[in-house]
């Protein structure tokens, strides 16, 4: 189920960089996060990278979905958000420790 979301999460992104095409109305690539172009772009590449730093926390799964829902829903705001509030340090420790030798 997890792997699914996951894969849905990726194609969508996929998708918005198909949609980020430039507007020739305003004739200028930048434009707002929302409008493609650079920023978009970027915005993009940043949200994805917020992506798979959830995915890889050691977070419980309802967490990991709803933090990815608020980056997804809200692609500069909700990737602000989580790298401002989400005690990101805490849940980076995979858990391993190495062993004294």
């Amino acid at each position: 189920m997890f792997q699914f979301v996951l894969a849905a999460f990726l194609q969508l992104s996929l998708g918005l960089v198909v949609e980020a095409a430039p507007v020739t109305a305003q004739g200028t690539n930048w434009q707002g996060p929302t409008g493609g172009g650079i920023v978009g772009f970027i915005v993009l590449i940043l949200d994805i990278v917020a992506w798979v730093e959830i995915v890889k926390s050691n977070r419980p799964p309802l967490n990991k979905v709803i933090w990815c829902l608020v980056v997804f829903l809200f692609p500069l705001v909700g990737m602000l958000i989580y790298y401002l509030f989400s005690n990101r340090a805490a849940h980076n420790d995979s858990g391993y420790e190495a062993i004294p030798s």
